[in-house]
Parts: C-alpha cells; structure tokens; sequence
C-alpha cells in the first residue's frame, strides 16, 4: 500500500499551517505601529535584516553549508526580491490608504493566483472538492471586503490606490509561493536559502528606501523596536520556513488558506485588543468562508471495489 500523499489534515501539515495562520493573523495589529515616523521601506528593511540575522544564526547552529551555488544564489534573489520586498512593500503602503483590515482580507484572494500559477506551473491537481471550496470561501471573501469597505468609508481614489497596490503584493507573494515548489527549489537546503533571500531582499528593500526617502530613520520607542524584533523574528524567522515547507508538502493552493483564515483571526485580535465589532457582514463572510475551507479539505469518502468475493477499499489519493 502506497504512502498517502499529505494534506492540510496530515499532522505534519496541520500544526505548522496553524501556526503560521495564528502568528501572520497578529501581524497585522503589530504593522499598525510600524506606520509612523519611519517611512515604511525602512521598516520592511530592518524587518527583513533581522529576519536574515536570525536565520543565518539559526543556519550555523545547526551546523549548515552557508555558502550556496550559483543557480542557487540566483534563485535567491528572485524570491528574495518577489517575497521581501516587492510583496512587502506593497503591503506597507496600501495600508496607508485603506485600512489593515481591507488590506488583510483582500490578501485573502492569494489563493487564486496560487490555485492557478500552481497548475500552470508545478502541475498541481485541481479537484472539483478543492475548487469548490475556494469558490465558496471567495463568496465569503467578498462579503468581508464589502463591511470592511462600507466600515472605513473612504475615499474612493484610496480605495483603488490601496487595492491596486494590495493586489500587486499579492502577485508578488504567490510568484513567491510557486517559486517554493520548483524543483530547484526543493534542493536546497531550507534554512540557509531561506536566509539568503531575505538578506538580498533586504538590501533591496534598503536600496529602494534610501532613494525614494533618504538615508535611515528609526523610531526609538518600545513599541516600535518590539515590532521590528516580533516581525523580524517571530513573524518572519520562525514562520517563513514553515510556510515554505507547507507549499512543499501540499502545494500553493493548499497552502493559500492560510491568508483566507487571517483576516479572521486578525479580526479576532482586534476584537480583544481594539474593541472590533462584528457585523453582520464580517460574521456571515467568515462562516460562509470556514465553510469552503471544510468542503476544499474534507477527506472524500471511501468506495469499496469488489473484486469476485473479496471487498478491498482503495486508499484516498487526495
């Protein structure tokens, strides 16, 4: 009997994935305090400098080659620029025309061009379970964008602003994601090529601030130097990794569920420390949304095949 294949359910999967949902769901009350003094391209740099620090650290803890090849080092830069910098930086500055909720829940359409890319790209299947799923939870997407969109009552030049912007970050991350699943990809080793990236996503980040604000500012308080170590580190370090990991394992559009269950928690964080109120919108958008995430992963039932007097059940390939 063959191995089955993993999926968000396999609990090699499922804990890191839940992981990562829980921490990049706080993210977004945390990236609210970075929005201040220090222009946004030197907060997603110093975010992604510690970030590279802690992994490199992490790297020769373990006893890591930290040296990669050439096509490796190529590869590096492409993600590092597609994932901590343009993904990134696009993020920073939409929220500076639409709120942090809007800009979380229109991250949540990250399972589109990951569905999609993925099939083009890597081959991934497409089940009629999975796609109807991702077609429910989009409805409910759609229901959360429109009572975030009614809620902040903004302009609608900032709207379209922070939603063009948002969605460029979006191409950026899942060009990122399908990136992980290549196989030039999954022979490198983790960690290290993981620390690679973000440090050249970082001078890219600096590059980038440096010309377009000039040289480096920095907000010396507690909140904001905490959020740039539980960014850097917490957010970034620790999760990274095991969200790459997931891709490897499940795909991209598995692992895009993810963004759809942050808005959600995000709004739970919010309803503990910002006193956010649910509406009848936000709460009919996250069930409808938690709904197509039991359809996409529900396990199909088991057929029995006969074959003359003996019954076998075949293993669930999904």
């Amino acid at each position: 009997m063959s191995e089955q294949p993993a999926t968000l359910l396999s609990p090699r999967v499922f804990l890191p994935f839940i992981l990562v949902t829980l921490i990049w769901g706080s993210t977004w009350i945390v990236i609210k305090g970075q929005l201040g003094i220090v222009p946004p391209s030197w907060s997603v740099t110093y975010r992604f400098a510690v970030a590279a620090i802690a992994m490199f650290a992490f790297a020769i803890f373990r006893g890591e080659r930290i040296w990669l090849g050439r096509d490796a080092m190529t590869f590096a830069v492409v993600l590092g620029i597609a994932q901590f910098t343009f993904n990134f930086n696009f993020v920073y500055r939409a929220e500076q025309h639409i709120t942090s909720g809007l800009v979380a829940v229109l991250f949540a359409l990250l399972i589109v061009p990951n569905t999609l890319l993925g099939r083009l790209f890597l081959k991934s299947p497409l089940e009629r379970r999975f796609l109807a799923g991702a077609g429910i939870a989009i409805i409910g997407v759609g229901l959360m964008i429109l009572h975030e969109y009614r809620a902040a009552a903004l302009d609608p030049q900032a709207v379209i602003m922070g939603t063009v912007l948002t969605l460029a970050g979006v191409f950026s991350a899942s060009t990122a994601n399908v990136m992980q699943g290549t196989t030039i990809a999954r022979a490198q080793p983790m960690v290290v090529m993981i620390a690679w990236a973000m440090l050249f996503g970082a001078v890219a980040d600096g590059t980038f601030a440096w010309i377009t604000t000039g040289p480096p500012a920095i907000e010396a308080t507690p909140v904001y130097l905490g959020g740039v170590l539980y960014l850097g580190i917490v957010a970034s370090a620790v999760t990274f990794p095991l969200y790459f990991n997931v891709i490897r394992a499940v795909g991209p559009g598995q692992a895009a569920w993810s963004s759809v269950l942050i808005p959600i928690i995000a709004m739970g964080f919010s309803t503990a420390l910002e006193g956010y109120r649910w509406a009848t919108l936000s709460i009919a958008g996250g069930a409808v949304a938690l709904i197509g995430l039991a359809i996409a992963v529900a396990k199909r039932p088991e057929r029995p095949s006969v074959s003359g007097n003996m019954v076998s059940v075949p293993v669930d390939a999904d």
